[in-house]
């Protein structure tokens, strides 16, 4: 408890943007009454005392095993990536639907997906990686939570989103899908007016008027059939991919890397929330990939 009032007072001054005083005296107040109960807690360690203390550590045991096990099934993700070149050139068919790849890790193709690839050739006809990351602030405006860019080249329809929410957002589904789509092509607009930059500065000044026209009209109707395109997967549908994932530890790990790994974070995972629920995901459009992580 201790720990956290001194993390408190952190959130107060840099967070809440609060007077460092006002987050002094919290943690002086708390930190008194905390740290009295531990002292009372170790003098009557013989009487009962060590019960708290016992839960204590058990809570903070747990604690641990999640962020160790997280950050093994993270540093998993990124020395196991797949060049998406690679995936392309396996000549897969595809759907025509929007696919929504969610996944943790950014600027990466995730293992699952490239596990989903390769054991089934095909893939959707645009595909949209989207990695959410909660920030330390109660509210994140709509105009910013979206930021999106373009993977690989523009003859192919992969773009990838960082989806930033915070404490107090609520996620509803159905507005996370338009507010998206609305961003992608908001994105490809302005890829054009980019293009149309580019296409002006080259232009020589003694060139004739129709051959400047003849590439801004090519970027022109490119847009637009990226747009259109967008909009028709749009209306055959929407599929999100997760990763169904079981994280154990190698044959040759420690006794001690086993049982953190294969009994406490695995159990802390069973009986976890599933990021498809906290996001609302309805269980008709989702596709869950399952691979085993052996770290």
């Amino acid at each position: 408890m201790f720990v956290t009032t001194l993390l408190m007072f952190l959130i107060i001054s840099t967070v809440w943007k609060r007077d460092v005083f006002l987050a002094f005296l919290f943690v002086a107040i708390f930190g008194f009454v905390e740290l009295s109960y531990f002292g009372a807690c170790l003098a009557k360690a013989h009487k009962g005392g060590w019960f708290p203390l016992v839960v204590s550590a058990v809570v903070v045991s747990l604690m641990s095993a999640w962020h160790y096990g997280e950050s093994k099934r993270h540093a998993f993700e990124l020395e196991n990536k797949v060049s998406l070149d690679s995936l392309l050139s396996l000549g897969t068919a595809r759907v025509p639907e929007i696919c929504l790849v969610c996944s943790h890790v950014t600027s990466v193709v995730p293992p699952m997906f490239a596990h989903f690839v390769t054991n089934f050739p095909a893939f959707h006809q645009i595909l949209i990686f989207v990695t959410v990351h909660s920030l330390m602030i109660p509210k994140v405006p709509v105009i910013d939570r979206f930021h999106v860019s373009r993977i690989g080249s523009p003859d192919v329809p992969l773009f990838w989103c960082i989806v930033r929410y915070g404490y107090k957002d609520i996620g509803d589904n159905y507005k996370f899908e338009t507010q998206l789509i609305e961003k992608i092509t908001e994105f490809l607009k302005c890829e054009l007016n980019s293009k149309e930059m580019v296409i002006l500065e080259q232009s020589l000044p003694g060139a004739k008027t129709q051959r400047r026209k003849e590439p801004r009209l090519q970027c022109l109707q490119e847009a637009s059939e990226d747009v259109n395109e967008l909009m028709k997967a749009k209306e055959a549908g929407v599929t999100y991919m997760m990763g169904h994932t079981w994280v154990i530890a190698r044959e040759a790990s420690c006794i001690l890397k086993k049982l953190v790994i294969n009994y406490v974070y695995g159990f802390l995972r069973r009986n976890s929330r599933c990021p498809a629920t906290s996001l609302g995901i309805p269980h008709s459009a989702l596709i869950e990939v399952g691979m085993v992580y052996r770290v």
